[in-house]
């Protein structure tokens, strides 16, 4: 019988479990504190369950850890970690260190759906989904191998994690329990390429966590291009939603926006980008575009993004020039692919 990753389970059903199991319920927490406080990748290192209990644990379930395959580090700190899953593939995940922070980049899925024009993830197609413990073991290994104190968390690496979302959220509910990673939801964004379905159940998760939306376009003539996700989602009915989800849940969105020279960095551009950010209250992030191989885009110069930012005059106070780091390991935004295994089956996705 194939055993189950118990890191899959979260806190409520690892208490069902335990009852099934006719233990007391506060088992759970004392397996929770094991894996996810101390890190731990055995039952038998769980001191304070009884013998016949671990026995039954060890029987039944597994805790499977995620697997290093590479790690690079940028001159300006940022880390890229290649892991390798039990079914050998490939994902990425970013940590940046900054004066004050150190940010985690998720990943949430093996490659992506959803093929935005300059962006690494999706040009190798779509493979699977991630499972929870496959998310929370990026932050587990970071925590406890490589021993960085994280302070914010942000589901922008591969894949789109609306488009994962059961799993995102369980995942993120693990994350946020006081017995588990005891994250604040606060430290936690969700990025969405613009996926509606998932931003309305995410604004029902009944936590305070942070919505980014990858606009990178003022229209819907070049979102329609830039990210094909707008034919299906178009740009008047994302904004609908963003103020549903500002309205329901208090939250402030944040607008990421990757400045492509020639593209969408024009006058006119600043003044949509402008309008929508009032319209929503939003905060906005602008982005100079990172190289890719083999897409024929480039950033503006540093004069030309400095001219855009001040265009945005009414947003000065919600308005982030963000520095873009890791590109010399290729780990800054847009430019995680992972490593293709010759082996996994691609999965042929027929989106619009």
């Amino acid at each position: 019988m194939k055993k189950a990753n118990i890191k899959n389970l979260t806190f409520e059903e690892l208490q069902e479990l335990f009852l099934k199991l006719k233990q007391p319920k506060y088992r759970a927490k004392q397996v929770f504190s094991w894996v996810y406080q101390k890190g731990v990748d055995s039952f038998g290192e769980m001191k304070n369950l009884p013998a016949g209990l671990t026995a039954k644990l060890e029987q039944d379930f597994k805790i499977d850890s995620l697997t290093l395959a590479d790690q690079q580090k940028a001159r300006d700190k940022t880390e890229k970690i290649l892991f390798r899953l039990k079914d050998n593939n490939f994902i990425e995940t970013v940590l940046i260190q900054t004066q004050n922070r150190t940010t985690i980049c998720l990943s949430t899925q093996v490659g992506c759906k959803y093929k935005c024009l300059f962006c690494a993830s999706g040009s190798k197609g779509f493979f699977r989904n991630l499972k929870p413990a496959e998310i929370a073991g990026q932050i587990l290994f970071s925590r406890f191998k490589l021993k960085h104190r994280i302070t914010n968390y942000v589901f922008m690496g591969m894949g789109e994690p609306l488009d994962n979302y059961e799993n995102v959220a369980r995942a993120i509910k693990i994350m946020n329990h006081k017995q588990g990673l005891d994250i604040g939801a606060r430290r936690i964004t969700v990025s969405t390429c613009g996926l509606i379905p998932g931003i309305k159940k995410l604004q029902k998760i009944g936590l305070q966590i942070n919505l980014s939306v990858s606009l990178h376009a003022v229209t819907n003539q070049l979102r329609d291009i830039l990210l094909p996700v707008n034919k299906r989602y178009p740009l008047p009915k994302l904004i609908e939603a963003c103020k549903e989800f500002v309205n329901k849940t208090g939250r402030i969105i944040t607008l990421e926006y990757i400045l492509i020279k020639g593209k969408n960095d024009s006058l006119k551009d600043a003044l949509g980008l402008e309008k929508i950010a009032l319209d929503l209250g939003a905060k906005v992030n602008l982005i100079p575009y990172s190289s890719v191989p083999g897409f024929d885009f480039q950033a503006p110069e540093l004069k030309d993004i400095k001219e855009f930012a001040a265009r945005l005059g009414r947003i000065k106070t919600k308005l982030t020039l963000r520095q873009s780091k890791g590109a010399q390991i290729e780990a800054a935004c847009g430019q995680l692919a992972g490593r293709l295994n010759p082996g996994a089956k691609k999965t042929e996705v027929q989106l619009f």
